[in-house]
């Protein structure tokens, strides 16, 4: 009976140490939602735009854990794994909608992590503009980055490198999948996010 009791204590003072740091560690968090955007978007402005729009919506569940759901979308006129270095552009090209859900894990200062998975429904268009078929993209991605954060942390700036990878691809158009064929179904790319923390 000792012994349950004392194993019980311990338990019991376990549990309240724990829960009463979690509840100090929410006490931290001033603003928990956040909006954002890329700043990649600016290259919608040159003549190699890709139509690019990237809106982001954050909630803070710890300091250090993070939750998001973004809309994202752009065209594109040449395979993805192979993205700015083709030998072959597709007859066409392919516009892109997508909701995705992600987790953001900071570890050390603003050194993060983050996992997101998107599905987009793809638009496939002829060279004269005009739609030919529907697909669809399971878009993964695992990124790590570091966060800047300015103006009593309101307003964060993130760089990272994100390694990407679509599994699913389906109902491509042959004509598509003819230039397609033999490309990486993975690539890795910067990324510059940004965001407004309220």
């Amino acid at each position: 009976m000792k012994k349950f009791s004392l194993t019980f204590l311990v338990f019991a003072i376990s549990i309240t140490m724990v829960f009463g740091q979690n509840q100090s560690q929410t006490n931290e968090i001033k603003h928990r939602h956040s909006i954002g955007s890329s700043l990649f978007m600016l290259f919608n402005f040159t003549e190699e735009s890709a139509d690019y729009a990237l809106l982001t919506y954050g909630y803070q569940l710890t300091p250090k854990e993070r939750i998001f759901a973004e809309y994202n979308t752009w065209k594109y006129e040449e395979p993805m794994g192979t993205y700015g270095d083709s030998e072959e552009l597709y007859p066409g090209y392919v516009r892109t909608h997508g909701i995705g859900f992600g987790y953001q894990r900071f570890h050390w200062k603003g050194l993060f992590n983050t996992v997101q998975a998107t599905p987009f429904m793809k638009q496939y268009y002829d060279l004269e503009g005009e739609k030919i078929q529907k697909g669809f993209q399971l878009y993964l991605q695992f990124a790590i980055g570091y966060r800047f954060e300015f103006f009593k942390k309101r307003l964060y700036v993130e760089p990272a490198y994100a390694i990407k990878y679509w599994p699913v691809d389906t109902n491509i158009p042959v004509d598509f999948a003819a230039v397609e064929k033999g490309t990486p179904k993975t690539i890795i790319e910067p990324s510059l996010n940004f965001g407004f923390k309220f």
